[in-house]
């Protein structure tokens, strides 16, 4: 897919974001390191912790299709100011992603600053973080 052409699905991602309460369209695009594409839309609850991100919806989709790497990510959102993944949208990205795993932030003109994970989220906790070994029980 060439760049204006995500562009363009941020647009349409965006404007099928459920937005009702913050009136705040978010979209996304995640092309997997198998060169997959997935979507996303932020949806929001009347209980408004319960809503999602257009970020953690296209790492749903990306991971209900079996992919599970992130090579690079696209978020678009409206206004002046960048509209980069929450922080629990960053520690989502991060399970995913590796070193290389490239964030594009957006607007509806198009590309406006790109990002490493390490620099969204520094010092990270991920999964090499925990010994892979057999899951113990939280018992033992």
């Amino acid at each position: 897919m060439e760049r204006s052409e995500i562009i363009a699905q941020l647009r349409e991602n965006m404007s099928r974001a459920y937005a009702p309460y913050s009136n705040f369209h978010v979209g996304s695009v995640i092309r997997s390191t198998d060169g997959q594409y997935y979507n996303g839309c932020n949806v929001e609850n009347a209980a408004y912790p319960l809503g999602v991100c257009a970020e953690g919806g296209a790492i749903s989709a990306m991971v209900q299709n079996g992919s599970r790497e992130i090579a690079e990510i696209y978020v678009m959102g409206d206004g002046d100011a960048l509209v980069t993944p929450c922080g629990g949208c960053r520690q989502k990205i991060r399970e995913f992603a590796n070193a290389e795993t490239q964030i594009h932030i957006c607007g509806p003109e198009g590309l406006r600053k790109t990002f490493t994970i390490e620099d969204l989220l520094p010092f990270s906790f991920g999964p090499d973080n925990l010994n892979n070994d057999e899951p113990k029980s939280i018992l033992e």
